[in-house]
Formats: C-alpha cells, structure tokens, sequence
C-alpha cells in the first residue's frame, strides 16, 4: 500500500484538474534539469575523448615510462633492459640517444631533438612505423647516416626523400680557433606523420649506432625506453622497475614527462564540469518558485488535511515527494538522453554537417575525421547523484513552509 505522502504528491504533480501554469513550470523544471544533465555527459565524454585520442598519439612517440642515464649515459643498458623486462606489465623496450641539433638545408636552419633509435627495437615501443608518409624506419642503416623527419620539420626544410641535410652539433672539438662545432651530412630516408605537432616539427630519427659515434657516446646511451599494456598504471610500473634498477639514473612516466599538458586539460575539464553544473543548479531550483506557487495554490488543501489530523512533518513529506519526483523524472530522462547522444556524438555531428552545410571539426587543423567520445561511467553516477541532491535540497523550503500554514488562517476566506 502506498504511503499517503507518497499518493498526494503524485496526485499533486499530475494536477489534473488544477493550475495548468503550475504544471508547466513544474515540466519547465524537469526539462532543464534533463537538459544540463545531459549536455555535462556529452561535454565530459568529448572531453575525455580529446583527451584520449591527443593521449594515444603523443604516447604513439613518446614512452610510456623512461628510464634515463645521466651525463655520461647508461654505459650496462643491455642489463638495464633485461631488469625491465621481467616485469609482467612491460611488453615492449627499446634503447635511445637523444641530443640536440639543427638541420640545414639551403638558406633554411631549424633546431631540433635528434633521437637515435634501433629501428628493430623501436616498433615494440613506439607507433613510428605506421606513422610513416613515405618510406621505412628500418632505412636507417649504420654508417649510412640516414634521417627521418617529422612531416611538419619536413615542411618547413622543403626536404624530401634524398635531400641530403647538414646536421650540426654543438658539442665541438676544441682547436685553436676554439670550440669548433661537428657537421655532419645525412640524407633523408624517410618523414613521419605522429598527428601531434610539437613531435612532427621538432624530432628527427636517426639510427644509435650513429647518434653514438656523433655524441661520441662509445657504447653507452641516453636511456631505455619502455612500454606497458596499461597506460593508467605506468606511474606504478615505473615505481617498481625503479626498485629492482642497479644503476645511476631516473625512472619518469608519460603522467611525469607531460605534465604540464595533461594537468592543463584536468583543470580545463574540472572547470567546465563546475560550469555546466551551475546548469543543472540553476534548473533544480526552479523547483522552489514552483513549489513555492503549488503550496500557495494548495492552503486550503492543506488547512483540510491538518484538521483531519495530519502532522506537519507528513505535510512536508507530500511536498518533498512532489519536488523530488520531478528531480528525479528530470535526471533519468537527462542521463537516458545523454548517455545515448554521448555514445552516438560522431553520427549527430556529421548529420548537422549534412543539413546545415558546414563542417565542425577540420581535420585539417585537428587531425581527427570524427569527434572522439569516451563516456566514463562515473562521471554519469557523480552527474546523477548531484542533480538529485540539488533537486532535493530546493524542495526542503517551500515543503517547510507548507508544514507552517495555519489551518484557521488558510480556511478565513474559503
């Protein structure tokens, strides 16, 4: 059997014979509070699709955890990547150089990073091999001082396959003229396309074993490279493959290496779930004019009921169960339509791009054919229960005031 506060305030809400204006606020109410739900989740989970698809390509060239010597380089690196390895959530390792340099050709200068790579290597922990406009990383040959270039860098060299480039080092020679910077010839073998725009305009490949003779490393190395089957746990990863790490360097992880970036995007994303919450804040209540009119409309209603006997607190009870009734109705439909519109984002967009002609998102400038959606679960829980606590709080005022009406005054004029 139903409770009687339960049954009023269904009654109440259906109106049916009662202030039409208070019933089309009331749906007003459970409209807006539908619609800020669900444009947060389909905000968040573009967001976070963003998030994932700038994470994946700059993770498809960068590494997932590093493992870095310091001046002198990692001189034992072939038991520095064995170590690693026997950890089970490592599946992938590979050796590099990195330095500093600037390519030359004609009357066009650029600074770079210069990574040397074991092309046989690289694949198990970098993307570098589908990344590749034209020609193959494992054109990189010892001895043959070949180069791969970013499409940007490329671009900017107005460099092709068999330009032959000039690379300066600034580590020199000292004679008597003074420090006399190392040139070095090397010719283009091929130009990636990561999709991320720093990597492609700033890094240039070329094979260790002649990143080692250039930085006159002998055998040693800037570092190893590694690879994890979960992006999320690398910091713990890391901090494992640290411990069991015999050696004079430092472990960092993507979550260290970058940042600044992601940490730039966790605060973007936090302000704006603030924001389109103020949305969901501002329709809840709503809720209190509209309660605030029902329980104006309903004093003799309630005069009646407090003669017959009724408590204040069950008064209350009838007015909360109306307001909350409509925060909740309001957040179902908000989640069922934003969950759904979230999972289905790329088909909306490219049926607007179809009827109203134009294009949201270029490719061109994006690098993206479609707009990313990644709907997390928990942040349509933390939406849910935070609307249903707004709507229920701005009911608590007006249900208290209706368990304030004094029956003798509401009846004066009946």
């Amino acid at each position: 059997m139903q409770p009687l506060s339960l049954f009023i305030g269904l009654r109440y809400l259906r109106a049916k014979r009662d202030n039409n204006f208070i019933s089309f606020i009331s749906l007003i109410s459970m409209a807006g509070i539908a619609l800020g739900i669900a444009a947060l989740i389909v905000v968040l989970s573009v967001m976070n699709g963003f998030q994932k698809e700038v994470r994946v390509k700059m993770l498809g060239v960068a590494s997932h955890i590093q493992i870095n010597g310091f001046e002198s380089g990692l001189a034992d690196w072939q038991n520095v990547m064995s170590l690693a390895q026997k950890n089970a959530e490592v599946i992938g390792a590979a050796p590099f150089v990195s330095g500093q340099g600037m390519l030359t050709y004609g009357q066009t200068s650029r600074g770079v990073g210069i990574r040397g790579i074991d092309p046989a290597l690289e694949s198990t922990v970098a993307d570098f091999a589908a990344s590749m406009k034209i020609g193959e990383l494992t054109a990189l040959k010892p001895g043959e001082y070949g180069i791969v270039l970013g499409a940007e860098l490329a671009r900017a060299l107005q460099a092709n396959i068999g330009t032959k480039i000039q690379l300066l080092i600034p580590q020199g020679s000292t004679s008597i003229a003074g420090l006399v910077p190392r040139l070095r010839t090397f010719t283009v073998v091929g130009i990636f396309s990561s999709g991320h725009f720093e990597f492609d305009l700033n890094l240039a490949l070329i094979h260790i074993k002649d990143a080692q003779v250039l930085y006159r490393m002998e055998s040693a190395i800037s570092g190893v490279r590694l690879k994890v089957n979960d992006l999320d746990r690398a910091p713990m990863v890391a901090r494992a493959v640290a411990k069991v790490l015999p050696v004079e360097g430092y472990v960092t992880d993507w979550t260290q290496q970058n940042a600044v970036y992601f940490r730039a995007v966790q605060i973007e994303k936090r302000m704006m779930f603030i924001i389109l919450t103020l949305i969901i804040a501002v329709a809840a209540f709503n809720l209190v004019s509209t309660l605030v009119m029902v329980v104006t409309d309903k004093h003799p209603d309630i005069a009646i009921l407090r003669t017959l006997g009724a408590s204040p607190s069950l008064i209350m009870k009838i007015f909360v169960v109306q307001g909350a009734l409509v925060g909740v109705i309001g957040t179902v439909i908000g989640v069922v339509g934003g969950v759904l519109l979230a999972l289905n984002v790329s088909a909306v967009v490219v049926a607007i791009e179809q009827i109203f002609g134009f294009q949201v998102i270029s490719k061109e400038i994006y690098f993206l054919t479609e707009l990313p959606s990644d709907l997390h679960w928990n942040d349509v829980s933390q939406i849910a229960v935070i609307a249903l606590v707004m709507a229920l709080v701005a009911t608590l005022y007006p249900s208290w005031r209706a368990s304030k009406v004094n029956p003798a005054e509401a009846l004066r004029y009946e």
